[in-house]
């Protein structure tokens, strides 16, 4: 940076001073979300800002981020409470709800959302922290990462296909409907195919400004793609294609898919995801702006090809908002679930309770498996984690009653591990499972196997996981609280079927037997 000499002081030392000299700056760091919010969009209304994101298998789906200031962000809501079809009573990974986009149109709040083997789905309020209002758009497998845009008297939604459905992923195609988003009118047209320059083209989000219709679009793949920009004056082309943002010479790889958000004082920004493996796809913010023929650039040219690459830190969009941030702790104090849980299927409330300040979590037996095993279990309760390094402890009493009743806590991915509380023949045991899938499918094939198993006086247990920064984890119990016992294994963290791994709360009767046994929870810190 202009002006600073090499500090002769402790590396730790400098870090803080620069930490502390770019705060009084106003600058804000990426990623500014450490978290699987992935395909991410964005809009402003008046002075607040609001995100949505995709969930896949996890229920309530598509949460809703709130924030002041682009950079501190919380949970307001989720837009789809359960989904209308029977498949989503078990867990379908890899499946449900994919990339959303959010408008506010005419008073209502869109979010429509691609469903990639049932269709597009609507979901519409005036009150973006009520219940949303749910509706089929089209009856499409295949059609995903829709974009509405309302331009006269018309409405048009930009979207694209999935590979594993409709056999193409390198086109952006537009289809009219009616300005309520409730049916589609005549057929679909394709504006853009990047069959030669700008394969697996999807995620599209249009807008409308100097004179412009603007896609914008990630291409390349989730991993290692870049982020892909048409334009034309009439909204089915012909379009120009140029490329807005790509890795460049930066460590953040596949910088794309993502919002186009434009501040009160009129400047442009542009909310995108990278992915980090183990941990799904966290949120960045970028500067954006235009070059003298109009054409975005997003991030900053760091290497003079005169394309965007991400950065590493910049000015704050806003002055700083509220410090909003989204928490991994929970006391349960409230009488209802938090925001931050969300079940492996279709919330079914008989599973839980809560009461006096602990969650009950009842062992209950997988209705469709032979095995109860936490890959399948549809009444397994997860949150995103929020760092890429933390520890958590938790407080457990399992009340068992039959064979077999269990109580968990750990993570869920293609490879996963938990530590349990376990009930045989009227004793208590601690025990340690490892699982893999094998076959990555909606279902998936998995098994467990037991690890470790050591007999307890009583159902009561701390239970602790702590991931490290190279995404590998450690488990441990404790009888006391305050003495803790390490499993003897490093276990991988491994990421989920297009999400991160998650981290795990489960009451599950393993013998698959009918019980009125319980696990309860006082607490997660």
């Amino acid at each position: 940076m202009h002006g600073w000499k090499i500090c002769s002081q402790s590396k730790k030392t400098c870090t803080s001073q620069l930490l502390l000299f770019c705060y009084s700056l106003g600058m804000y760091y990426n990623p500014i979300l450490y978290a699987d919010y992935s395909d991410p969009d964005v809009i402003r209304v008046e002075d607040d800002y609001y995100m949505v994101a995709s969930s896949f298998t996890y229920l309530p789906g598509v949460p809703i981020l709130h924030s002041k200031d682009l950079i501190h962000w919380h949970i307001i809501n989720y837009a789809v409470r359960s989904l209308p079809f029977e498949r989503y009573r078990r867990p379908c990974h890899g499946s449900g709800t994919w990339a959303p986009s959010i408008r506010h149109h005419d008073g209502v709040f869109y979010i429509v959302i691609p469903l990639p083997d049932e269709g597009i789905m609507v979901a519409r309020s005036e009150d973006i922290y009520g219940e949303f209002e749910l509706n089929m758009l089209t009856h499409t497998k295949g059609w995903i990462d829709p974009c509405p845009i309302w331009t006269g008297e018309k409405a048009y939604m930009a979207f694209a296909f999935a590979y594993s459905r409709a056999g193409k992923n390198n086109v952006i195609a537009l289809i009219e409907t009616d300005k309520d988003l409730t049916k589609t009118i005549g057929e679909y047209r394709i504006i853009f195919d990047g069959d030669a320059v700008a394969h697996t083209s999807e995620g599209p989000k249009i807008f409308y400004k100097h004179g412009y219709y603007y896609v914008l679009f990630p291409s390349g793949g989730v991993a290692t793609g870049w982020q892909s920009v048409i334009r034309a004056k009439d909204i089915f082309g012909p379009y120009e294609y140029r490329v807005a943002m790509h890795q460049g010479n930066m460590r953040v790889n596949g910088p794309h898919q993502g919002a186009w958000v434009e501040t009160e004082d009129g400047k442009n920004w542009f909310i995108h995801f990278q992915d980090v493996y183990e941990l799904g796809r966290v949120i960045h913010l970028e500067p954006m702006n235009f070059t003298p023929d109009l054409w975005p650039v997003i991030g900053a040219d760091l290497n003079g090809d005169g394309i965007g690459e991400p950065v590493p830190k910049w000015r704050e969009p806003v002055p700083s908002g509220p410090e909003y941030s989204i928490p991994m702790t929970d006391d349960f104090i409230s009488p209802t679930l938090s925001l931050q849980w969300q079940w492996q299927a279709n919330p079914e409330k008989g599973n839980y309770d809560i009461a006096d300040g602990k969650l009950r979590l009842y062992a209950r037996k997988n209705e469709e498996k032979r095995e109860n095993i936490l890959w399948y279990a549809a009444n397994a309760l997860t949150e995103i984690p929020q760092s890429d390094h933390f520890t958590l402890t938790g407080e457990f009493t399992l009340n068992g009653v039959e064979n077999g009743d269990m109580g968990a806590f750990g993570f869920i991915g293609h490879s996963y591990s938990y530590l349990a509380l376990y009930y045989e023949d009227g004793k208590y045991s601690i025990r340690c499972y490892k699982g893999s899938v094998s076959k990555i499918t909606d279902e998936g094939e998995a098994e467990e196997d037991l690890v470790f198993s050591r007999e307890v006086k009583s159902g009561r247990a701390y239970l602790r996981l702590e991931l490290r920064k190279d995404m590998n984890y450690l488990l441990s119990y404790s009888l006391d609280g305050e003495k803790f016992e390490k499993i003897r294994k490093i276990f991988p963290l491994r990421r989920a079927t297009w999400t991160g791994a998650k981290i795990a709360l489960w009451g599950a009767n393993r013998e698959n037997l009918d019980s009125p046994g319980f696990l309860e929870v006082s607490y997660i810190r």
